[in-house]
């Protein structure tokens, strides 16, 4: 008996290994297996396919997949006062991975945990940020490291208040290790930091520079000190 197979993992969750195996969209592709590896909170398989190449000859690969389920972002402005929400916390991959400290300027996000992308980007950002949005603005939808993470993130944006009490933090929550605070940063400020190193992450990057082009602060943005 192996949990996340024939007995209920930590999350409650059988037949892991049953995923992918009936994809029919791609008449180049052939799935032949898949293994469960891991299914402690998210979940890792490895999958045997046959590809056919462009010269129409076949090979047997196989790669392994990263499955945390589909997430969402969203990027805080204020456009009166020309101002965007971020939030401030501490990343343990970028950490390992040669951050100076590991703490991360985000724009807030968090996965779906089964619900609606635009009800789930509300919670997260009430949860992150202490503000309520309205209805957000569904932006774009993008697969952030399609080479081994099956994540599929739902962009959107929405105006706060930031004149509204408790923007300071901390927030988060605390049952799950969160601890989060928030920065908020002149426009042009933000895209300073994108330049100087001090923005590395990609959802708020990418966001960040819909804002100069086609969003709230459409034009650019400039540059402060």
């Amino acid at each position: 008996m192996t949990a996340g197979l024939d007995t209920p993992d930590r999350r409650g969750r059988t037949g892991l290994d049953q995923h992918g195996r009936d994809l029919t969209g791609n008449p180049d592709i052939r799935i032949r297996d898949v293994e469960l590896l891991s299914s402690d909170w998210y979940v890792l398989r490895r999958t045997t396919f046959d590809q056919r190449h462009a010269d129409g000859r076949w090979t047997t690969e196989q790669r392994e997949t990263y499955d945390r389920g589909d997430g969402a972002t969203i990027l805080l402005y204020d456009a009166g006062r020309g101002t965007v929400l971020l939030t401030r916390q501490f990343r343990l991959p970028a950490y390992v991975n040669g951050h100076p400290d590991g703490m991360l300027l985000e724009t807030a996000a968090g996965l779906l945990d089964g619900d609606a992308p635009d009800r789930a980007i509300r919670r997260e950002a009430a949860e992150e940020t202490g503000h309520e949005v309205g209805e957000p603005e569904h932006l774009f939808d993008l697969y952030m490291s399609p080479g081994s993470v099956t994540e599929r993130v739902h962009f959107f944006a929405a105006p706060y208040d930031g004149s509204a009490p408790g923007t300071e933090g901390p927030h988060g929550v605390a049952a799950e290790g969160e601890d989060i605070t928030t920065l908020e940063l002149a426009f042009p400020r933000a895209l300073d930091l994108i330049r100087t190193g001090g923005i590395t992450d990609a959802k708020t990057v990418l966001l960040l520079q819909w804002a100069a082009l086609h969003g709230p602060f459409g034009g650019g943005g400039g540059s402060e000190g």
